[in-house]
């Protein structure tokens, strides 16, 4: 194996999803060295997430990041549990109020641009084998086309989502619980269904979506059906029998360009950080990626760690500071998870949750509670990450 003599980088990401790209943005910004390792060759061409909400809109504005993409359109009201629910409640007064639209691809691939433009190398098509931690650096094992090679830093942050690699190599604690229910997901040319949002019918719940391409994205549960054991995603035959069961449509015709699957596990690990090594998004936590929470939560924890992280190689390191990100997303992921495991309950329950929706909706009639749950899916409750909050000056 090769080895490389000097660092590779000041930091390793492992992953190049929106939260290990928008954490290679920060870093070298503040001047810090980036090497970004993703098993992929090429980027995802679907959309797996697309709602950003108000804080994260304020990150992408500190950033310039507004214009380049899009801007970004409004993303219409929100919901808690497929309860209709006005984000905008929650601060009608914030520039950013609500929710906004941007596809994944778009955003991976303008925060790549930004990366790369400031000097972080993406090294696609390695695979993370092994890590090894030492009291000043960590070693990273990768296999890449025709070779392995060990690459170098002060720092491993893992980006790469829920069955996270470092998570696993590194021993992470990850408890709480796997998926006991599905959500079924297809985007599909070639369909003539109505809108649905969040349908309930006798047999599961059902969402549609339209989209200006001619594409509908389609959504399916059938009352208590939990995961199924699949070598990889669900094949379109399957999501076209659920979905004839739930809604009595057959859209076996349709021309899928993705189908997936998504359930509602809830976990988090003990530490969001092993002294060298870091995780953040979905390799920190697992969730329902219910109304683009889990995107955004990723996002704000990039946010958070860049900052606490590039101020190590400043003038005046801190390991108390780099030790806060732990004391700050932690918290806040808990929170997060607990709101997201309440919604699953609303959303994927059959008619012995009928009881409990009526008194949720009884409930959003009062203003007080509106603003607290959107403030809280908006995650305007929580602090705002800083770009610069603890280095004033970069790295040289």
């Amino acid at each position: 194996m090769h080895s490389d003599p000097t660092p590779s980088a000041d930091v390793i990401i492992v992953g190049a999803g929106p939260v290990g790209l928008l954490l290679a943005h920060d870093l070298r910004a503040a001047g810090v060295g980036v090497v970004i390792v993703e098993q992929r060759l090429e980027p995802h061409s679907e959309s797996r997430a697309s709602t950003v909400h108000a804080r994260t809109m304020e990150l992408f504005a500190e950033r310039g990041l507004l214009e380049e993409l899009g801007p970004p359109p409004k993303g219409g009201a929100g919901h808690f549990g497929g309860i209709a629910l006005d984000l905008a409640e929650a601060d009608p007064s914030h520039p950013y109020a609500g929710q906004w639209k941007v596809p994944q691809t778009m955003l991976e691939a303008v925060l790549a641009q930004r990366a790369m433009v400031d000097g972080a190398i993406v090294r696609r098509g390695h695979r993370v084998t092994g890590i090894v931690e030492s009291p000043t650096h960590v070693e990273v094992e990768v296999s890449g086309p025709g070779r392995k090679r060990r690459l170098r830093a002060s720092y491993v942050v893992g980006c790469d989502g829920e069955s996270s690699t470092v998570r696993r190599l590194a021993s992470f604690e990850f408890p709480g619980r796997d998926a006991g229910r599905e959500l079924l997901r297809a985007d599909v040319r070639g369909v003539d269904v109505p809108n649905r949002r969040f349908e309930r019918r006798p047999n599961g719940l059902a969402i549609a979506s339209r989209w200006p391409d001619g594409t509908t994205r389609l959504m399916v549960h059938e009352y208590g059906r939990g995961p199924r054991e699949r070598p990889g995603d669900p094949d379109y035959a399957e999501f076209a029998e659920v979905w004839r069961r739930v809604t009595g449509e057959d859209v076996d015709h349709g021309q899928p360009l993705w189908v997936n699957a998504f359930g509602d596990a809830r976990r988090q690990v003990e530490r969001y950080r092993k002294d060298r090594i870091l995780l953040a998004g979905d390799a920190a936590h697992a969730q329902l990626p219910v109304g683009g929470q889990a995107m955004n939560l990723g996002l704000q924890d990039a946010a958070e760690l860049a900052p606490r992280l590039a101020a190590q190689f400043g003038e005046r390191p801190d390991d108390s500071v780099l030790d806060g990100y732990h004391d700050v997303r932690h918290a806040v992921g808990r929170r997060v998870l607990a709101n997201i495991d309440a919604q699953a309950h609303l959303l994927f329950g059959g008619p012995e949750v009928e009881a409990l929706r009526e008194v949720f909706g009884e409930l959003l009639e009062l203003g007080a509670v509106r603003a607290h749950l959107a403030s809280t899916i908006s995650s305007l409750d929580t602090p705002r990450p800083a770009l610069s909050r603890w280095s004033d000056t970069k790295k040289e």
